[in-house]
């Protein structure tokens, strides 16, 4: 049994939290790390047979789990493991910055970051990265922010100051955390520039790419870079662009040979195009200031990010976990390492079995590729006209008429670490039983976006 330590506000199985106590690096090593760190770093099983049995996990989390009553996560260690090996044989040999956002369970982020290949974190907000540093040196807050209060409990610790580094992309952005904290009476503040990394292409593709950052040019990078120079309680540590267009768009969705095709010839001709404008960018900030990092790609992009020699680490973490989503990728093959149980409620006819709730849909443009992915029984389909609901979904199939009231049904969400908002809690699976309960951001009274 692992023996990680929880907050003493954590009830496992419960609703109720309260502030967490603080991290304790010594303690946890003393009582969880070393266990946890130990399971996530052993050498993963790759025969097929193993593999082909972790692909469809369904059955065994079912009788691990049958004590437990729904709605509950699942995460499977071995799942885990062999995700977080194929993450770092991806990057051949660059450090991979895990995104919390695709995580949101801090056990896991801290026993990951004592596994050879990791190295750092990308948060999604300053709160998070300042909660997340206490225990983590070297956290990058992936956007910018305008969070006053934080920004001000950032600027006056000295350890936090010295652990995370903060996103900026405009003068409005250094304009805002010298008005929160004068540069006379703050710790210098770590920066990192954001570069837009989307795509003109010809008709019809028109901009790919997500928005983010105005610095598109190499010139408006350097002219933000001499910006931050100028400027006292700045120092410039880093350079980011996240070619979403490759990472986040899956290129073999079954049945959509023509898309994938284009997705393809699209993302050929960026990842050409961002390497030559990445590459200018980052030898212009260097001109200027030692770059500690150049971060850049996503799950989906490993490969071709790690290739770009001005890249010095890549993002990722929606790999580990695997919504199923990143299905749809050719150059990788993630094994389903979370799921979410719920149960029977209702059969309004022979052939058809309802659950309780299952609308927990992902972020993303609408569509069904957002809905959560029904697993198992086999042969089980959303209704139409209903779909995903938000406290009940009907389900048909040939395996609708076997179920009963009170059987469970599988899901998996369709982001990674979206299904973390959604429980307290995942039970930890290894080798078809129970071995423990790892709180969630939420479990953990945590909720920063």
């Amino acid at each position: 049994m692992l023996a990680l330590r929880r907050p003493t506000s954590y009830t496992a199985g419960t609703g109720t939290t309260a502030p967490p106590v603080a991290p304790d690096p010594a303690r946890d090593q003393e009582e969880h790390g070393v266990t946890l760190r130990d399971l996530l770093s052993s050498a993963p099983d790759d025969s097929t047979a193993d593999r082909r049995r972790l692909s469809e996990p369904w059955a065994a989390w079912n009788a691990a789990t049958a004590a437990e009553e729904p709605p509950f996560g699942a995460l499977d260690v071995r799942a885990l493991r062999a995700n977080a090996a194929d993450l770092v044989r991806r990057a051949d040999g660059k450090p991979v910055r895990l995104a919390s956002k695709s995580i949101r369970v801090r056990s896991i982020i801290e026993a990951l970051l004592d596994v050879p290949g990791f190295a750092g974190v990308l948060a999604f907000t300053l709160t998070e990265a300042l909660w997340l540093a206490r225990t983590s040196p070297d956290v990058v807050v992936g956007y910018p922010t305008a969070d006053r209060q934080a920004i001000a409990d950032l600027a006056r610790s000295e350890q936090a100051a010295a652990s995370v580094t903060l996103m900026v992309d405009s003068v409005e952005h250094l304009d805002l955390i010298d008005a929160v904290a004068s540069p006379a009476s703050r710790l210098p503040i770590r920066i990192c520039l954001d570069l837009d990394a989307s795509w003109q292409g010809p008709a019809p593709f028109g901009r790919l790419g997500v928005w983010r950052s105005p610095l598109h040019t190499p010139a408006q990078v350097r002219a933000l870079a001499e910006e931050v120079q100028r400027r006292p309680g700045f120092t410039l540590v880093g350079l980011m662009a996240y070619e979403a267009q490759v990472a986040g768009v899956a290129d073999r969705v079954p049945g959509r040979f023509a898309t994938n095709a284009a997705v393809s010839w699209f993302q050929q001709r960026s990842q050409v195009e961002l390497a030559e404008r990445r590459g200018e960018a980052v030898a212009q900030v260097s001109a200027l200031a030692d770059l500690e990092f150049v971060n850049g790609g996503g799950t989906g992009s490993v490969e071709t990010t790690a290739a770009d020699p001005a890249v010095t680490e890549i993002a990722a973490g929606s790999g580990l976990f695997a919504g199923h989503y990143f299905d749809a990728y050719s150059a990788f093959s993630p094994l389903p390492a979370t799921g979410f149980a719920l149960s029977v409620v209702r059969k309004p006819r022979a052939d058809r079995a309802t659950v309780l709730g299952g609308g927990w849909v992902a972020s993303g443009p609408p569509g069904v590729d957002r809905l959560p992915l029904v697993a198992y029984p086999a042969g089980l389909r959303m209704v139409p006209r209903e779909m995903a609901g938000e406290v009940q979904t009907p389900l048909v199939g040939g395996s609708a008429r076997r179920l009963s009231v009170g059987d469970r049904v599988w899901f998996r969400h369709a982001k990674s670490g979206e299904l973390s908002e959604r429980v307290n809690e995942f039970v930890l699976i290894e080798d078809d039983r129970i071995v423990d309960r790892l709180p969630t951001y939420r479990g953990e009274g945590k909720a920063f976006l």
